[in-house]
């Protein structure tokens, strides 16, 4: 049987997902981790999981009630060619959101993207 949720449930404009936010802990997490860091492929992946996780911890610092939060993190050899990246979710315009930020030195370049996804 399908039941319908209580209005009550619903996303308040005081818990509601704030991109700003959430790429500042994003930028502050890049930085922190990959200042100074040269590229290694072999260390690529371990490298991406723990940034996944960094930002995930900060999420949920900033306490948002009710959301689950999917974080991907790339990074790639910075040889001055171009990459595209883009992403397609079926969410609710209401209350999901989500924010990115990147970071480049001479070596690499990192993006992550942050989707907060409110559980109802």
């Amino acid at each position: 049987m399908f039941h319908l949720c209580p209005l009550s449930l619903g996303c308040t404009g005081q818990n509601r997902f704030r991109p700003a936010a959430v790429k500042e802990c994003i930028h502050i997490v890049l930085n922190e981790e990959l200042t100074g860091k040269e590229y290694d492929g072999e260390q690529t992946a371990e490298l991406c999981k723990h940034l996944s996780n960094e930002i995930k911890k900060k999420l949920k610092e900033l306490s948002y009630d009710r959301y689950k939060f999917v974080v991907q993190v790339v990074i790639g050899e910075q040889k001055g060619e171009g990459v595209k990246m883009a992403c397609r979710c079926f969410w609710d315009a209401d209350t999901d959101n989500y924010t990115q930020d990147i970071f480049m030195n001479d070596s690499l370049f990192c993006v992550a993207a942050a989707f907060g996804v409110f559980y109802y």
